[in-house]
């Protein structure tokens, strides 16, 4: 007997081996943004008011607006207005949303990606800059699409249907959460 078999742990290899391994597959990344689910942007113009961007946020599910000059998708991107330029630049700070126009507290030439983009470069854009919205453009710079994280949530979602969706129930007096704040 040698000094090192007193510090072998019999039980770490009696652990049962895995059957199967699960692996990631890379082609998701690499696939282009539009195997992610989709939606059209929801755009405005720099002189709507927040409140008009808010119940538009609302009405259509969004969690962002695209600012261009006219309000369309035919124009230079100017801005983003997100949930965040809600809490962080209204809220509590004496502005009335009803006349404060987006240009005055959006956030201003934001970081983008082009149409031609990676699911990878959607994935280290919102890692590196902690972004839960990525706005695309094509080559002029005109807004096409927002990818957001519930997107990329989805789109894995989908590629690994039975890793996910077929989870025991979790255990416990849980209660399921709402909508509300998630």
């Amino acid at each position: 007997m040698t000094p090192d078999d007193d510090l072998t742990d019999e039980a770490y290899f009696d652990r049962p081996k895995r059957t199967r391994r699960i692996g990631f597959d890379a082609e998701l990344i690499r696939a282009p943004i539009t195997a992610l689910p989709i939606r059209e942007p929801v755009v405005l113009s720099a002189q709507a008011t927040v409140t008009e961007a808010v119940r538009a946020m609302q009405r259509e599910h969004r969690g962002c607006v695209l600012v261009t000059d006219d309000g369309t998708t035919q124009s230079k991107l100017l801005g983003i207005f997100t949930e965040r330029d809600v809490l962080f630049r209204i809220v509590d700070r004496g502005k009335n949303p009803a006349t404060l126009p987006l240009g005055d507290v959006m956030t201003p030439d934001p970081e983008v990606l082009p149409d031609t983009a990676s699911v990878a470069f959607v994935l280290n854009k919102m890692s590196l800059g902690g972004f839960r919205h990525v706005p695309v453009v094509d080559h002029e710079h005109r807004p096409r699409c927002v990818i957001a994280v519930r997107d990329v949530v989805e789109y894995l979602v989908e590629a690994f249907p039975r890793e996910v969706l077929n989870l025991p129930p979790e255990t416990g007096p849980r209660s399921p959460p709402s909508r509300e704040g998630a």
